[in-house]
């Protein structure tokens, strides 16, 4: 087969057939005549569109949740009945509410367990998980002690700590989260965990060149440091050499509101990766950390490519301050659909309307981008994009009415490469990572379900293969 032809599809609103051929596509007309070899796919009229972006997810860490007992439907109760894994370990994800050390040691305490919260910010151990790992003797500021100095058992923020303690396994197959994604219509994803190894930076690359991820990769944590005088071991340094985007993706900074840096200190590591030619992608989820990252930016100057991570709670004063720097914003209105109430029930009720704006900051003339933050908000993008149309909480409230967006915004929020930039379109010359609708565009926006999604296209390759 030497290519594809797509007939009779829905582009930018008209009815046309799509020549693929080499990963690309070389052309749109009515009525393109079947060359040999190719494919021939019958659109009848559904909307052919380029496919969808995730602009922060975690993908090792979705690829785990999917092998880990869900403790947000049943709590905690899943564990039980879980089976440890091959360490003797139970590893539970997506716990919303009160728990600590002594609680997990009544549900399940003859072997190691950890547990983590759905938010992604917080692990439980039970008393054998705290043994195994030496919490009694951590010195890590995300331990968290009762008033005797005695571990609880929770730990905030300790991922990388926790992890080199934890058995040594090799990294999950992305397998499954490459063929969720597909079946999504998402062709690219950005991996917005922080401060990855050489190691795993090797471990992200090599599950894309295998095709086991099809989608294209961008890591917002691949190390500063590069060549003889970084960090990257040789496999990793061939991967920014091999994909040299990675080499300027921005630098993933958390600004943990339990432990927010100084600000010459954030001045300093944004001057860094600025002089890497790195932008920086900067988690914020309340209006004291934003303040913080705006008098840094102030300070250290922007890099085109700035963006803000999450931007959970913004006040209006700062919509200006963040058009004026330049900024682009990835957010996550998902998880209003996923844990709204919460949010509303935690903040003061003027600041309902700040919460994972959308509209106004598109309005002030900032970019916006939307993402999952799988696995810790749900990976469906139509979802996410449905929750950015009604924000409506999971107890049927609307948090912040105003910053509603209609489906054709939500839709270009996926539809940027980059954040900030403009929607891609289907146009001869560019990548043929393309998602084919079952229903003309005007359909699927009215209601923005996975389940349009006929078939998606990576370098010209269907899903079907995934």
């Amino acid at each position: 087969m030497t290519g594809v032809l797509v007939r009779g599809a829905e582009v930018d609103g008209r009815l046309c057939d799509v020549r693929v051929r080499g990963g690309i596509v070389v052309g749109l007309g009515a009525r393109l005549a079947r060359e040999s070899g190719e494919e021939v796919v019958e659109a009848r009229g559904g909307a052919l569109l380029p496919g969808l972006t995730d602009h922060h997810l975690h993908l090792f860490a979705s690829a785990a949740a999917f092998a880990s007992v869900e403790c947000g439907g049943r709590g905690v109760e899943a564990l039980r009945s879980a089976v440890p894994d091959r360490w003797g370990w139970i590893r539970g994800v997506g716990y919303d509410g009160d728990l600590d050390g002594a609680a997990l040691d009544a549900l399940r305490g003859e072997v190691p367990v950890r547990v983590q919260h759905r938010s992604g910010a917080l692990w439980v151990l039970n008393s054998r998980a705290g043994e195994a790992v030496g919490l009694a003797g951590a010195d890590h500021p995300g331990v968290e002690r009762d008033a005797e100095g005695r571990p609880t058992g929770r730990l905030w923020r300790a991922d990388g700590w926790l992890r080199e303690r934890l058995p040594r396994e090799a990294p999950p197959s992305l397998a499954e989260v490459g063929r969720r994604l597909a079946r999504y219509g998402i062709t690219g994803v950005t991996d917005a965990t922080p401060r990855l190894s050489a190691d795993t930076v090797a471990a992200l690359a090599e599950e894309r060149a295998s095709g086991r991820l099809p989608q294209r990769l961008l890591m917002l944590g691949a190390p500063l440091g590069t060549g003889a005088a970084g960090t990257h071991t040789p496999s990793a340094a061939r991967t920014l050499q091999t994909h040299p985007l990675q080499a300027h993706a921005p630098w993933k900074i958390v600004l943990p509101d339990s432990a927010l840096p100084a600000l010459p200190d954030l001045v300093a590591e944004i001057t860094e990766a600025h002089l890497r030619a790195r932008p920086v992608a900067v988690h914020t989820v309340t209006d004291v950390s934003l303040a913080l990252l705006l008098a840094a930016l102030q300070q250290a100057g922007p890099l085109p490519g700035d963006r803000l991570e999450h931007a959970a709670l913004v006040p209006e004063s700062a919509l200006g301050v963040v058009r004026g720097l330049g900024l682009s914003v990835v957010t996550q209105p998902g998880f209003l659909a996923d844990r709204g109430d919460v949010f509303l029930d935690g903040t003061p009720a003027g600041q309902h309307g700040c919460l994972y704006r959308c509209a106004s900051f598109l309005a002030a003339g900032v970019g916006v981008a939307l993402s999952s933050d799988a696995p810790y908000g749900p990976l469906d993008p139509w979802a996410v994009m449905r929750a950015a149309v009604e924000r409506r909480a999971p107890d049927g409230r609307v948090v912040g009415a105003g910053e509603r967006v209609s489906g054709a915004r939500a839709l270009a929020g996926y539809l940027a490469r980059s954040p900030g930039a403009a929607p891609a379109r289907v146009v001869p010359g560019v990548a043929a990572d393309l998602v084919l609708l079952r229903v003309p565009l005007a359909e699927a926006l009215s209601g923005l379900s996975a389940e349009f999604v006929r078939r998606t296209f990576i370098a010209g390759q269907s899903s079907d293969v995934w």
